[in-house]
């Protein structure tokens, strides 16, 4: 089959790769499209994967073609995306069904080979099937929807809420859709990188440029002095962390999501916010996972079939496997705005 291996920083070779080997409990899925995440560019540029090589590629959806085990020759043909991440299903997160927070995991484009190709081995349990009328690349889209979902929720937002999103890239506004659908009043705040005409187009006009307005005075001004209900950190730098705990009101939560790119440092007049307005501090990771219907990724599926979230619009560039490095240097130089670069299989 053909891939794109990491064989080490900076070489992400597109070449021909054995066709993955299925242990009992797994199935061979054909990968339809595959998202490219903002981790994905450190992993392939900077940082590297836990061994080489690996093929990356973590959001992606595609359809089930062969079967380890009888059982579940029954899958093929199932459309489906897949949860990323395999537990070890033995630790005490697992044991209560926190699978995001497992303490021995594997994951699926980093620790193991992702979907940056033709086909991936996947365990049946990690297989979410979607219906017909949810396309691929659409579908691809649910892992960092149920990022942006897993969010909110651990914010326990309420209808009426002001919400105020630091970082308007691909999951601040698939937050951002999130919290209108909820019923709350949304506001953006981002800098020149950001395409205010694109957000507009989303429907968001509530937003502030912090490259030219303080965007703490701009929150406290757009609540009649009072802050937000919830501030989310969707950037993973000190300043937008800072400004989140002096933005939200006395009571409020603040919700870090991007990660750090750095160490951080509280200015004392900062930290004195987290005291004196009695602050809550969520952190957030991954996206809860279970055969549930209150799963975080089952609520995506649904939500991305009936229209509610359109991820569909998010998708801004679409290349193949063979031409994807233009994809990986668009966000890599920033030469272009980009929300969502997607990589689309040929048949």
């Amino acid at each position: 089959m053909k891939a794109r291996v990491l064989k080490e920083v900076g070489n992400l070779e597109y070449c021909d790769y054995p066709m993955p080997k299925l242990n009992s409990g797994e199935v061979l899925f054909k990968v339809k499209a595959c998202g490219i995440c903002g981790s994905d560019i450190p992993r392939v540029f900077v940082n590297g994967t836990y061994h080489f090589p690996t093929i990356p590629g973590h959001e992606f959806s595609g359809i089930v073609v062969d079967a380890a085990d009888e059982e579940n020759k029954k899958l093929i043909g199932m459309r489906a995306t897949v949860f990323p991440l395999i537990p070890c299903k033995t630790c005490e997160n697992c044991n209560n069904g926190r699978f995001e927070m497992c303490k021995s995991y594997d994951y699926l484009g980093s620790r193991s080979d992702g979907a940056f190709a033709e086909y991936v081995r996947v365990p049946v349990w990690n297989l979410v099937p979607i219906p017909d009328n949810l396309s691929y690349e659409v579908a691809a889209m649910t892992e960092p929807c149920a990022v942006g979902l897993h969010a909110l929720r651990q914010a326990q937002i309420e209808i009426g809420d002001v919400v105020v999103i630091y970082g308007p890239g691909t999951i601040g506004m698939l937050i951002a859709q999130w919290a209108r659908a909820w019923g709350a009043k949304v506001l953006l705040v981002g800098t020149d990188l950001n395409n205010w005409d694109f957000i507009e187009s989303l429907g968001f006009t509530e937003y502030c440029n912090s490259s030219h307005e303080d965007p703490i005075e701009w929150v406290k001004k757009m609540t009649n002095g009072v802050g937000a209900d919830i501030a989310i950190e969707a950037v993973g730098v000190q300043v937008t962390a800072c400004n989140c705990l002096e933005s939200v009101a006395s009571g409020g939560k603040v919700i870090f999501v991007g990660n750090p790119h750095g160490d951080f440092t509280f200015p004392q007049n900062t930290y004195w916010q987290i005291l004196r307005k009695q602050l809550t501090i969520h952190g957030t990771w991954n996206s809860s996972y279970s055969d549930t219907h209150k799963s975080d990724w089952n609520l995506v599926v649904d939500a991305l079939a009936s229209g509610k979230i359109n991820a569909e619009k998010l998708i801004t560039h679409k290349f193949d496997l063979e031409t994807m490095d233009k994809g990986l240097e668009i966000m890599r130089d920033n030469t272009e705005f980009f929300a969502k670069i997607m990589v689309v299989n040929k048949d």
